[in-house]
C-alpha cells in the first residue's frame, strides 16, 4: 500500500473528526477529503486570524518606512521595505497552508494583500525618492513621481495581474527595488526619472514576470536566488555608504536572471495548456488547493 503524504494524512484526520457521520475507522482517500466541505477548528480560524494579522502588518511598515523618508534617513526606510518584503513572501505561504479562504471566508485576504503590496512596493516608495531628492525638483519631479502610482493603481486593477499559472503580467510594481539600487548605487534624479518612465511603460507591455514564491517553470532556482538576492539586500545595507562592489553585481546579476528568464518564458509560451485532449487533474480532485 502507497504511504500518503503527511498533509493528506492530517486532512484525513480532521474530515474524520469534523464529519457528521464521525466516519473513524472508514477507509478515506484524499479524494472523498476533497469533496467533503471543510469544517475548521477553532484553532485553524486563530491561526487564520493571525495569518491576516501577519499581513495587515505591512501597513505598519509601510508608515515607518514614510516616517523613516521624512526623517531624511534613507538607509532606515530600505531596511523596513527589507522586512516588508520578507512578510510578503511568506504570507501567502502561510495564508494556503492555514487554508484562509475556508476557515475565514468572510474576509477577503486576497484584497488586504493588494492594500498591502500598493503601500509597502508603490506609494511608500515613491514618497522615499521624492523627500530624499532623488528624482527632479518642481514640476517636473513631482510628475515623474505620479508615473508610477498611476500606473500601478491600473495595475493593481487588473483581474488578470497575476496570471492562472502565476506570472505577473507586466512589470510587477517593484518601485520598492527601484528606490533600493537608487539609493544604493546613488543614481542621478536624471537617471532614476528615466527608469520610472521605462518602468511604468512596462506595466502596460504583457511580459509575464516570474512569481518567485510560486511560479512553477524553474520555481527551486527562483526561491534560491530570490533568497540569495534578499542577502545581498542586507549585506549593501550594511556596508553602505561603500558596499562592496562583488555583491553589488551579484544582486544585479539575480535582477538580470529574473528579466532574462520572464523574457524568455514569455517568448517561449510559458503556461499554455498543452495541445490535444487535456491530462489536467482537477483541483477538487487533491484536496489540497494551489
Amino acid at each position: 500500500m502507497t504511504a500518503r503524504h503527511p498533509v493528506c494524512e492530517t486532512l484525513i484526520r480532521a474530515y474524520r473528526r469534523s464529519s457528521p457521520t464521525r466516519r473513524l475507522g472508514v477507509p478515506l482517500t484524499t479524494h472523498d477529503v476533497a469533496l467533503e466541505p471543510f469544517v475548521a477548528s477553532a484553532r485553524f480560524r486563530l491561526a487564520g486570524m493571525a495569518v491576516h494579522l501577519y499581513t495587515a502588518s505591512g501597513t505598519v511598515l509601510a508608515f515607518l518606512m514614510v516616517i523613516a523618508a521624512i526623517d531624511g534617513d534613507a538607509i532606515r526606510a530600505l531596511w523596513i521595505s527589507l522586512v516588508a518584503l520578507i512578510v510578503d513572501g511568506t504570507d501567502g505561504m502561510l495564508a494556503r497552508r492555514m487554508r484562509v479562504k475556508e476557515t475565514i471566508p468572510s474576509f477577503d485576504g486576497a484584497r488586504l494583500d493588494d492594500i498591502v503590496d500598493y503601500i509597502t512596493y508603490v506609494f511608500a516608495p515613491v514618497i522615499l525618492l521624492w523627500t530624499g531628492n532623488y528624482l527632479p525638483g518642481g514640476l517636473l519631479g513631482g510628475t515623474l513621481a505620479a508615473f508610477p502610482l498611476l500606473a500601478s493603481s491600473y495595475q493593481f486593477c487588473r483581474v488578470d495581474a497575476k496570471t492562472d499559472d502565476h506570472f505577473f503580467l507586466g512589470f510587477p510594481s517593484y518601485w520598492n527595488v527601484v528606490a533600493f539600487y537608487v539609493v544604493v548605487v546613488g543614481l542621478s534624479p536624471t537617471t532614476t526619472g528615466t527608469i520610472l518612465v521605462v518602468c511604468s511603460a512596462l506595466v502596460f507591455v504583457p511580459i509575464k514576470y516570474i512569481y518567485p514564491s510560486r511560479t512553477r517553470i524553474f520555481r527551486t532556482a527562483n526561491l534560491a536566488f530570490t533568497a540569495g538576492w534578499l542577502v545581498t539586500y542586507a549585506v549593501m545595507l550594511r556596508q553602505m555608504p561603500d558596499p562592496n562592489p562583488v555583491v553589488l553585481w551579484l544582486s544585479l546579476g539575480y535582477l538580470l536572471y529574473y528579466i532574462a528568464s520572464s523574457v524568455y518564458l514569455t517568448l517561449n509560451g510559458a503556461g499554455r495548456p498543452p495541445v490535444g485532449p487535456s491530462t489536467r487533474v482537477p483541483a477538487a480532485s487533491t484536496g489540497l488547493g494551489d
